[in-house]
């Protein structure tokens, strides 16, 4: 088994050479790899402000910044074969093309075995994701974001924005809901009735109310007694995030959790059975600092780790 490590910064700087998730090598055959590492560049299910489909290339960008090995002591690299799968096809004129284009390459991903981590994108490219993951069992659900994502139509008929992909999944069979969790919602909402698709179904939502009433870890206890033994996706939207810590996003609230208790959250659902995980919503344009792409880097590196930890 061929492990692939990082370009070593000692030989060639972290500002120099073509980049890539974490400075690893960047392959095309998802059969190589444990873990694939993929950009989604799409912001067509956006409904305000646009940006995301620059979140790839820039999370690439802020990931050199990463090294080998968590603060944890976990090293992915001794026990993965991890490698950047490049960027998704997109359709950035045709949001049912991309859907389809989406669902396709991460059923390659599927069919080799790879586990995918991916950098959004909007989050609808969480919809074509699980259509390939969970084609042949319904999965779990651990959802970190400021919003349930569970809204319905937009603008008259329109079933497929950044705000309705869980709706849709969940319509779909491709997600249990007694076996989803949302944690961090909060913010104002358009109706009384927004959350009532998510709560008759069984959805968990916690709110940020709730994570600062009874702490994190006793949150993340729940979440993984929610999430069991069977598989389960990791959806990290980046506005979960006070807006202080990641002003990038297309649609920022006030309130959210800082980026210490994230990595926290995220560092505490090792050893549970996570098929693949996103981060989505990095915006580059409204963060010309480049802060929130770092903070995605992260958190996609948090994710690589717990998957890396699972056994």
């Amino acid at each position: 088994m061929t492990l692939f490590e990082p370009q070593d910064a000692a030989v060639i700087p972290r500002f120099a050479g073509t980049p890539s998730f974490f400075r690893l090598p960047m392959l095309t055959d998802p059969a190589e790899v444990d873990v694939a590492l993929i950009g989604v560049p799409f912001d067509g299910g956006t409904t305000n402000r646009p940006g995301t489909r620059h979140g790839p290339r820039e999370i690439r960008n802020q990931s050199s910044l990463m090294r080998r090995i968590n603060a944890n002591g976990v090293s992915p690299y001794d026990t993965l074969r991890v490698a950047d799968l490049g960027d998704c096809p997109v359709n950035p004129i045709n949001l049912l093309d991309s859907l389809q284009k989406i669902e396709t390459f991460f059923s390659t991903i599927a069919q080799a075995g790879a586990v995918p981590i991916t950098a959004g994108g909007d989050h609808l490219i969480s919809l074509p994701i699980l259509r390939a993951l969970a084609r042949k069992e319904s999965v779990g659900l651990i959802h970190f974001d400021a919003h349930s994502d569970t809204n319905d139509l937009y603008f008259g008929n329109n079933p497929y924005t950044h705000g309705s992909p869980f709706r849709r999944a969940v319509e779909e069979g491709l997600l249990d809901p007694k076996r989803v969790v949302q944690i961090g919602i909060r913010g104002t909402y358009y109706h009384e009735s927004d959350w009532d698709f998510a709560r008759g179904c069984g959805i968990r939502i916690i709110t940020m109310d709730e994570v600062m009433d009874r702490g994190i870890t006793d949150v993340i206890a729940e979440a993984r007694a929610i999430a069991g033994a069977l598989p389960t996706y990791v959806t990290f939207d980046i506005d979960c995030l006070d807006p202080a810590y990641a002003v990038g996003t297309g649609t920022p609230e006030i309130g959210g959790l800082t980026t210490r208790e994230a990595q926290r959250m995220l560092r505490a659902l090792a050893g549970l059975n996570i098929i693949g995980a996103d981060v989505v919503e990095v915006s580059p344009p409204f963060d010309p600092s480049g802060l929130t792409a770092l903070t995605g880097a992260t958190m996609m590196f948090e994710l690589l780790c717990v998957i890396a930890g699972r056994s």
